[in-house]
């Protein structure tokens, strides 16, 4: 089992640097706190983009923040 959950972690890691490398984010190994809070969210919003995706294999939905209806 933890086979598994490392693996899943490794997963997880790689896709963490693979979508900041695409957002032009600089993120290193280990501690990353000079990061914004919006690079950090940025990040983190694109995994959960990318995995609700690949879950659902439908596009995960867009919505206009810039209507203030």
């Amino acid at each position: 089992m933890a086979k598994n959950n490392s693996r899943s972690k490794t997963q997880f890691e790689n896709m963490k640097y693979e979508i900041a490398s695409q957002l032009g984010i600089n993120l290193k190994q280990g501690y990353n706190g000079d990061l914004t809070s919006r690079e950090a969210g940025t990040i983190g919003g694109n995994i959960v983009k990318k995995v609700f995706q690949s879950y659902t294999g439908n596009q995960y939905p867009q919505y206009d923040t810039n209507n203030n209806k």
